[in-house]
């Protein structure tokens, strides 16, 4: 019976971390003694814990995904920013659009991917969500002519930006997390 009177729920839970009592095995071998209240020497009992790296990153994926793929919050996310060019021509206007943003964004500290692959858009569009990445900044001809680029977060709406605000628009929806 719990002390607190209350009856004890039980919930299901995701272990991303244990903890283990190993007693005095080690600390003897190790001679890891400290004093007792009464002056005489004892072995520690040592525990030990672990969090487990891939452990935490199921549990996030668990936790934040939908019928597209995961969506992994920013404070986590492998990459923050998925940078999408339609055409990878290298010197296109696109591409050239695409390598500023990648610079601009990496010198301000924020994790970008640049998705160079010469693949349909669809694909890539479908990968970074499958994939989880927070942010995506798609870049096409079409786009580029209106001196704009496409934001979406991961399951928002699109979002159609000035070129000259994109970098600050991105620094302003990583720092918000």
């Amino acid at each position: 019976m719990p002390v607190c009177g209350k009856p004890l729920e039980i919930r299901r839970a995701i272990e991303v971390g244990h903890v283990f009592k190993l007693g005095t095995k080690y600390s003897q071998a190790l001679g890891a003694l400290f004093l007792d209240e009464s002056g005489k020497q004892v072995p520690a009992v040592m525990g030990c814990y672990g969090i487990g790296v891939t452990r935490t990153m199921q549990a996030v994926i668990e936790q934040c995904q939908d019928k597209d793929g995961i969506i992994w919050p920013l404070s986590v996310a492998p990459f923050q920013v998925c940078i999408t060019p339609l055409g990878v021509t290298p010197g296109s206007p696109v591409m050239t659009a695409a390598e500023k943003i990648y610079s601009e964004l990496t010198a301000r500290g924020v994790d970008v991917i640049l998705d160079d692959r010469d693949e349909r858009p669809g694909v890539k569009f479908k990968d970074s969500e499958l994939i989880g990445f927070p942010i995506r900044i798609g870049i096409g001809e079409k786009s580029l002519a209106r001196g704009e680029v496409e934001i979406k977060l991961r399951g928002g709406a699109l979002q159609s930006v000035k070129m000259p605000d994109a970098i600050a628009r991105v620094v302003q929806l990583v720092d918000q997390d």
